[in-house]
């Protein structure tokens, strides 16, 4: 792919691109890229609409198309039987039915397909029209410029939620060869792996096992399960992130960097502000903002919708929500204590650093109960979880694999990320490699071919956020 970009004239890129994005969404399901066209026609058409309309009902009647088809879209194919279902226990509450389950069965509402990628591209789309609604940029005229950037292989199917304004342009430059464009690129696709293979896949052995049985009498090893999931996740959804960014940065192009040291924050509001980052800059730009400003409604409602949103959005299931709606509240407590917390800082003088530090652990212990909820299949599998994690009994039983060497590497594994995370950020992790010298180089590349052979998990294991 890489390859081809290069060897074609500028002029033609645009298309090699295009076709590869397809056939790379087509390789998994090919129907469903009848969606994915629909979506981008629509939005095309609204955005021009958009922009050539002289009233602003005019407007709006587009932006309401393009906002109802993509949220319809979204709603079949991944709503649909979560809502029925919930309408039916609703129902079924007061004593009557919505479907008898002849009609449930005939509709076949479990084989609805999941399209790969729907809420990425789907919010991504939106927010174009959105912004050419409110001025911030102008349409798109060639349609298969536009279908590029809805599709662009590198972040179609798990992101960064890339705004036009930002891809676009790019997609239009005409970009030469650039030898550190290609090494920048091949190593953060290298990290990616890395963290995909050796840590996030050999965490989620534990993590299994750990869910599996929340019943477990071992109240350590339950604890021990919900810290490697925060971790697990982190490091499964950054190693797609790295991925993507490396692919699209050996061909000149920068996607916006989706995490900043996340586990490294001081309290639940900077944690938001640093984990998924072009997903929760859409939540405040596209549904936030507007709600607070132009309908006046308090901050505290809106927050609540916000996360409401956000938890729905990660799949039809009351887990998300109830985790995304506890964040919520820890925020809203947070922000709501934050003069009571600084006058006790105060009175018993505290340095900055102590207190960041007492932020830092507190929030961390609550995102990963939180986190709970998230991985757990449903609300009382959570509840049942955090119930034998929560109240300790005298084991301290943590070895559940009986494999101390996996257990002794997990954490091992974490620490060095976290260390090179600390130093480098997210996003200057390839200077590890570049800053080198070149004997040093060869020995990193050594090194690295090592420990995938060695100590790579092969379980097949798609990228948690392919699910979303």
């Amino acid at each position: 792919m890489i390859i081809g970009f290069y060897v074609l004239s500028h002029k033609y890129r645009w298309l090699w691109l295009l076709l590869g994005s397809y056939y790379f969404y087509m390789a998994h399901e090919p129907e469903l890229i009848i969606l994915l066209i629909v979506s981008t026609l629509v939005d095309y058409y609204c955005g021009i609409k958009m922009y050539e309309a002289k009233k602003k009902s005019i407007k709006k009647s587009f932006l309401a198309l393009s906002i109802v088809t993509n949220v319809g879209i979204l709603f079949v194919f991944k709503y649909l039987f979560f809502f029925t279902t919930n309408i039916e226990w609703i129902l079924d509450f007061f004593g009557t039915e919505l479907l008898n389950e002849q009609e449930v069965d005939s509709y076949n509402f479990n084989n609805i397909l999941l399209p790969i990628g729907i809420s990425f591209y789907t919010f991504q789309t939106m927010s174009y029209s959105i912004e050419i609604y409110r001025g911030v940029i102008k349409p798109e005229r060639h349609i298969g410029k536009f279908a590029l950037y809805v599709s662009f292989f590198p972040q179609l199917v798990a992101g960064p939620v890339e705004r036009a304004s930002r891809l676009l342009p790019q997609l239009k430059t005409n970009i030469k060869i650039d030898i550190n464009n290609l090494k920048q690129g091949i190593i953060i696709m290298a990290w990616g792996f890395f963290l995909k293979l050796v840590v996030a896949d050999r965490l989620g052995i534990y993590v299994d096992e750990a869910f599996r049985n929340p019943e477990s009498p071992h109240s350590l090893s339950l604890v021990l399960g919900s810290v490697f999931f925060c971790f697990q996740i982190y490091y499964d959804f950054s190693a797609y992130t790295s991925i993507a960014l490396g692919t699209a940065k050996t061909m000149g192009y920068d996607l916006i960097q989706n995490f900043n040291q996340p586990i490294f924050a001081t309290s639940i509001a900077e944690f938001w502000k640093r984990w998924h980052i072009s997903f929760t800059q859409w939540l405040r730009d596209f549904i936030y903002r507007p709600l607070v400003k132009n309908s006046r409604m308090p901050r505290l409602i809106a927050v609540s919708i916000v996360f409401f949103v956000n938890g729905l959005w990660h799949g039809a299931n009351w887990t998300f929500v109830v985790w995304s709606l506890l964040n919520a509240l820890l925020l809203v407590i947070e922000i709501a204590t934050k003069p009571i917390r600084y006058s006790i800082f105060d009175m018993l003088k505290l340095s900055k650093k102590l207190r960041e530090l007492l932020g830092w652990f507190t929030g961390i212990c609550l995102i990963i109960l939180t986190l709970v909820f998230f991985r757990s299949p449903n609300i009382s599998h959570a509840m049942l979880y955090l119930k034998n994690m929560l109240f300790f009994n005298s084991s301290l039983h943590i070895n559940i694999l009986n494999n101390y060497f996996e257990l002794f590497l997990c954490v091992f594994l974490i620490l060095v990320v976290q260390a090179i995370y600390y130093y480098k950020g997210n996003s200057k992790v390839y200077e590890l490699f570049t800053e080198r010298t070149k004997l040093a180089k060869y020995s990193m590349c050594l090194a690295y071919i090592l420990i995938i052979v060695l100590f790579a998990i092969n379980r097949q294991n798609s990228f948690i956020y392919f699910q979303f």
